[in-house]
């Protein structure tokens, strides 16, 4: 893995961001106000959806070791506003006391077992601070509140991805080829495809020109991942083609 946040640290990040997740949703003018970078939703889509994650997680914590996870919570949540803060802020409570109680070491079951990520509660938590980090970004957009993300919390959101979402065993289905990801706050990330599957690695002085690469702020970086920017709003070079497949590609495992 390419960063390690400690737990306490994801812990507080996960409040943190929560916080500034539900002081959006309080300033929209309205649940039922679109979310430009999640079509088709509601804010009020987006706040069910991020709680109803916090829970499901708390409950997959808490059950430790297992085959397959515990089935998600199909109650509604409620639709006025008031309420509406007050079941996410105990969605998001539920899940920090099951990580608190079960410590960074616990194993639970993950769907990225096969990837670089620890299929443990650290690797939860570190996955939920920027599932929360992405969604409030998604939910300032909707209330018109932008405001930047943190910079430290943005850089170990690409590496995350890297190690959660883009890293398998399955076999590449292209030619061998690496990504070099720059973000101007002076960190980067290299991710390799080939047949044996695709791996973030160590970026060195001695590290080979990459196939394509992309450079922009840390945020940006983490909102392309995410499918919330395009290869337009980066600086690229080399075959853009990588990404467009790397986008596509749902490897079976």
């Amino acid at each position: 893995m390419t960063e390690s946040l400690e737990f306490p640290a994801l812990l507080q990040l996960i409040d943190e961001r929560s916080a500034a997740f539900r002081s959006a949703v309080a300033t929209a003018p309205s649940l039922q106000a679109p979310v430009p970078s999640c079509p088709e939703w509601t804010l009020f889509d987006l706040v069910q959806h991020l709680g109803t994650g916090q829970r499901w997680w708390a409950a997959i914590v808490t059950a430790g070791p297992a085959e397959a996870p515990p089935a998600k919570d199909a109650a509604e949540a409620p639709r006025e506003l008031e309420a509406l803060l007050a079941w996410y802020a105990e969605s998001n409570e539920l899940l920090l006391s099951a990580l608190r109680e079960a410590g960074p070491e616990r194993e639970c079951w993950t769907w990225w077992s096969a990837g670089v990520s620890p299929t443990n509660a650290w690797g939860v938590a570190r996955r939920r601070v920027h599932e929360v980090l992405v969604h409030t970004y998604d939910a300032q957009l909707a209330a018109g509140t932008m405001q930047p993300m943190p910079a430290d919390v943005a850089i170990d959101g690409v590496a995350e991805f890297l190690d959660t979402c883009n890293s398998t065993p399955a076999a590449w289905p292209h030619e061998a080829a690496t990504i070099h990801y720059h973000a101007t706050e002076g960190r980067s990330w290299l991710l390799t495809l080939d047949d044996t599957g695709a791996w973030p690695a160590p970026l060195t002085n001695d590290t080979a020109p990459a196939s394509a690469s992309a450079t922009g702020t840390a945020e940006q970086l983490l909102l392309f991942v995410w499918g919330r920017l395009t290869l337009n709003d980066l600086k690229t070079e080399g075959d853009q083609q990588v990404f467009e497949r790397l986008i596509a590609w749902e490897p079976e495992e």
